[in-house]
């Protein structure tokens, strides 16, 4: 701890420095014409060099904004380490040549090392917001700041790992043979409808191993633009294969409790695939209970999440995330690659405020928890008094 506390304090100057720069959003069009005509080991060295340092000191200047009590946490600890050490080594490329092959070849090593290291990123922040809540209970405004922090936190970490998966598929020794025709880690022609089907089938053997028994699914295509072919897009097949495996798994869940006693068995979920102009979506439906209106706005709720402890062991995966979550959703995707830009938080002034601001006071009524006495008075009482 002392070493990390020392590590901060030599290193704070050069966070506020990369911090005062805005992050680069780049669109996959960007990424996939880099990929394809020139892409060149040297210019994506010189621009990540900058360019990551400058997405974690964001990341970090705004992560020392968070309640005390939260940043105490192990677990959050652990993550501001992380950090701190990845920006750390970053920081020997600043002068180092891109002529040099050899600095070349270190850094694409570092980069898969950094990749790494932050693979448990995501649950053990949330054990941490976990730790927090059972040892403090739940406070509004702090939960409203975690919600803020969170969401943007999350953002920027999938941003920085695109960069670092870009560049290390394109001049590394880890393309997939079994993709060829990728650039880097995006398919030019994703096919929708595999990816998930993909994602039902790995949500369906992880519902079969707890229940011993999953919905199936319907699977229909809406193609607006050529009605006789199959749905293709621009995109990451992973981010959408996850996105589409968490609602899986929530669909399941829900559906195969509700109607594990059936004699009909139980109903399909379904998934609608459409591509319009600019927009393709991809909805979820399932027939497993709905979502209370007044639970709706909870279920993106970091604070108000019911999933167990994320658990840190390779190869285990919670079934559910959320204790009540079904009836359908809908994922929107940009149709046009050139749409599709990165949407990256920045720390300025306006960030600083939303933690420092005090929440206002509640300007409608509140029902009294005790019933109001609503007999008429004695008037012959009130003369008397």
């Amino acid at each position: 701890m002392r070493i990390f506390v020392s590590l901060l304090k030599s290193t704070n100057p050069k966070i506020e420095f990369y911090s005062r720069f805005s992050p680069s959003p780049l669109s996959i069009k960007q990424f996939l014409d880099f990929g394809r005509d020139n892409a060149c080991e040297k210019t994506s060295y010189m621009f990540l060099r900058k360019e990551l340092p400058v997405r974690l000191a964001n990341t970090m200047r705004e992560t020392n904004l968070l309640p005390d009590p939260l940043l105490g946490m192990p677990s959050v600890r652990l993550v501001q380490k992380w950090y701190m050490q990845s920006f750390v080594e970053l920081l020997e490329y600043e002068n180092r040549k891109p002529e040099d092959p050899q600095a070349l070849n270190d850094f694409l090593d570092l980069l898969i090392e950094i990749r790494n290291r932050h693979n448990d990123v995501v649950p053990t922040m949330a054990a941490g917001v976990i730790e927090y809540k059972e040892k403090f209970g739940f406070d509004p405004f702090i939960s409203s700041n975690i919600q803020y922090f969170l969401d943007r936190f999350y953002t920027n970490r999938i941003s920085f790992r695109m960069l670092i998966n870009q560049h290390t598929l394109l001049f590394g020794n880890d393309t997939n043979p079994a993709h060829p025709k990728h650039i880097g880690s995006i398919d030019p022609t994703c096919s929708v409808a595999e990816v998930v089907t993909d994602a039902y089938d790995t949500a369906r053997m992880l519902c079969e191993k707890y229940y011993l028994a999953a919905p199936k699914l319907k699977i229909e295509e809406f193609n607006m633009k050529a009605p006789d072919k199959p749905i293709q897009a621009v995109y990451v097949p992973s981010h959408l294969f996850h996105m589409l495996f968490e609602l899986f798994k929530n669909s399941m869940r829900a559906t195969v409790e509700l109607h594990e006693d059936n004699e009909e068995g139980l109903p399909p979920v379904k998934a609608k695939v459409t591509l319009g102009k600019e927009d393709l979506s991809v909805k979820i439906s399932d027939r497993g209970g709905g979502v209370p209106l007044r639970k709706i706005d909870r279920l993106f709720n970091y604070m108000y999440s019911t999933a167990p402890t994320p658990s840190l062991q390779p190869g285990t995966v919670p079934l559910i995330i959320n204790h009540e979550f079904s009836s359908s959703c809908v994922s929107f995707l940009q149709a046009l690659s050139s749409e599709s830009f990165e949407r990256l938080p920045v720390f300025n002034k306006s960030a600083l405020r939303h933690y420092k601001t005090s929440p206002e006071a509640d300007d409608w009524s509140n029902p009294s928890r005790e019933p109001r006495d609503a007999t008429p008075s004695d008037p012959k009482k009130k003369e008397s008094s």
